[in-house]
């Protein structure tokens, strides 16, 4: 089976000839795939399509879910409200600064960081659309793999466009900072702590551009097309069905599928409305879910073990299979820290083991 593997990989341009193909099928010819939207719904019954037709995936499911995508870039405008009164509210009172600065705190760790939708109901109601399609094997099951990638585009983030990724985070780090600054301030011009408070609030008034900036995170009026973010990682998961379909590549005991999620982009909606529905179907053997996202150039390949903000860890044996079956393979892949940090506890475990004995 692993020669069939490496067989695939040595004609391998035919895949790549087939996700080009198709992400510029979608990219021109589909509507905007913004979460919630008709054209994450066309995509997502056009892959399920694909999926039946030219993968060998029987019937795909096709799921809606309920969500409020516009909370996500509604957030940002939010939260500049609040940092801002966070500066100018302490010139009328610093109480009015110190529940500016909690709200904009909470937001910022409850629904920026964690996710949690506290705020969606200010917000208009869509429907989110996810696929599950498996491929599957002539034997008894004993295990199930599903590639993952997400079907919504992002909307522009217009400070990112513009002025690159250093220039995109300057003013949400720097907001932070200002943030927690007259939080303090305030704190400590309620305690009575001295006449200081009074100029160093006058100088955090440097921090109000960059709280107005926040408002100018998104662009909601428009939608990028996606081919990388996340078209590229939709497509890693097909192309693999289909050449395996073309081929006539069926496992033994192994389910091979694909997950693809909508609506990432507003918070990952689709990951979580899927979690909710399959969470428990499929404990019947061991199962693994493979996510990718932005397969573009080959220095930036590299496996996390957990998600940006940390609150998700992935498998670390997952994560370190993926890593090896890269270098099998030639595919040159970094790992994240915590991957290296694991690494080297595992050598240590091993040298201290050796010298027990």
């Amino acid at each position: 089976m692993k020669t069939m593997f490496l067989e695939l990989i040595s004609r391998s341009s035919h895949a790549t000839s087939f996700m080009k193909e198709e992400i510029i099928h979608i990219c021109r010819k589909l509507p905007k795939r913004s979460p919630g939207s008709a054209g994450e719904r066309t995509t997502a019954e056009y892959m399920a399509r694909t999926l039946k037709e030219r993968c060998g995936c029987g019937e795909p499911s096709v799921e809606s879910f309920k969500e409020h995508p516009a909370s996500f870039y509604g957030y940002c405008r939010i939260s500049g409200v609040f940092d801002s009164l966070s500066c100018l509210g302490f010139f009328i009172h610093p109480v009015i600064s110190l529940i500016s600065g909690c709200i904009s705190l909470f937001l910022f760790t409850v629904f920026f960081v964690l996710y949690i939708p506290v705020i969606d109901w200010l917000f208009p109601e869509r429907e989110g659309t996810n696929v599950t399609a498996v491929r599957p094997c002539s034997g008894e099951v004993k295990r199930r793999v599903f590639i993952n990638g997400h079907i919504d585009a992002a909307w522009e983030f217009t400070l990112n466009y513009h002025f690159g990724g250093i220039i995109f985070e300057i003013p949400n780090v720097t907001a932070l900072i200002g943030v927690v600054f007259y939080m303090v301030v305030s704190i400590c011009t309620l305690s009575g702590a001295g006449d200081w408070t009074g100029t160093a609030a006058r100088w955090g008034i440097l921090f109000l551009p960059f709280f107005i900036a926040i408002f100018f995170t998104f662009n909601p009026n428009r939608v990028v097309d996606g081919a990388n973010d996340n078209l590229s990682g939709c497509y890693m998961g097909l192309a693999l069905l289909r050449e395996m379909e073309m081929n006539g590549i069926v496992l033994e005991n192994t389910e091979v599928g694909v997950v693809l999620t909508g609506s990432e982009e507003a918070g990952l909606r689709g990951a979580k409305a899927w979690c909710n529905v399959h969470g428990n179907e499929y404990q019947d053997v061991p199962t693994y879910i493979i996510c990718f996202d932005t397969i573009h150039d080959p220095k930036y390949l590299m496996v996390n073990e957990r998600d940006l903000n940390g609150t998700v860890k992935a498998d670390p044996y997952l994560s370190k299979a993926f890593l090896q079956a890269s270098a099998d393979v030639g595919v040159q892949c970094k790992g994240d820290m915590f991957l290296y940090l694991e690494a080297l506890r595992t050598a240590l475990l091993l040298r201290r083991e050796a010298f027990d004995l």
